[in-house]
């Protein structure tokens, strides 16, 4: 158990709050490490991940395959100059509404849950997609940050299907929610 613990406070204590400072060395392995850079994505992933681990069988990974498609969308979406000005608000409030909804066990229809799941997904790929400097190679950051998303996303259901016994979930879902709350003053 002990070691659980130290893996989930490793992952969920990066150095820097929000992982969106920019990208000066955005490559393949910059875009693989980046996801573990910040607390907002940390959280919205390990909280997407154990809110699909309430779903059965195969179809607990129909959201996070949403989760990542809505990432490549947003991602698009970004690099073609879509840049709101609430975007980071955007970001840490789609982090705080996975946690809640991991805190609270809310239950919607697979086909819901998968939208809402992209939706959040969205905000972080506009992000990573602005912020990509010209001369990077967008494509090398997109493939290492898929690739490190799709790992938080199953590190996540793998929490979610462990702690499932009891309300444990729900813990893990409460300090997620705390973290994700913080992120709104850091």
């Amino acid at each position: 158990m002990k070691r659980r613990t130290l893996l989930l406070a490793a992952l969920l204590l990066p150095a820097v709050a929000h992982a969106h400072p920019g990208h000066a060395d955005a490559g393949l392995a910059s875009g693989f490490m980046h996801p573990f850079s910040g607390l907002d994505h940390v959280v919205a992933m390990l909280a997407v991940g154990v809110w699909a681990a309430r779903n059965a069988g195969m179809t607990r990974w129909l959201v996070p395959a949403a989760f990542l498609a809505g990432m490549v969308a947003g991602g698009v979406l970004g690099l073609g100059g879509f840049l709101p000005s609430f975007l980071e608000s955007a970001v840490t409030a789609s982090a705080f509404a996975a946690a809640l909804l991991v805190l609270l066990a809310v239950r919607l229809p697979l086909g819901l849950q998968a939208s809402v799941a992209a939706a959040f997904a969205i905000w972080h790929g506009i992000a990573h997609g602005a912020e990509l400097p010209a001369a990077a190679a967008p494509l090398d950051f997109a493939v290492g940050f898929i690739a490190a998303t799709g790992v938080l996303l199953a590190l996540g259901l793998a929490l979610g299907r462990m702690l499932q016994r009891g309300e444990r979930d729900r813990w893990l879902g409460a300090g997620l929610t705390a973290l994700a709350a913080s992120l709104f003053w850091a």
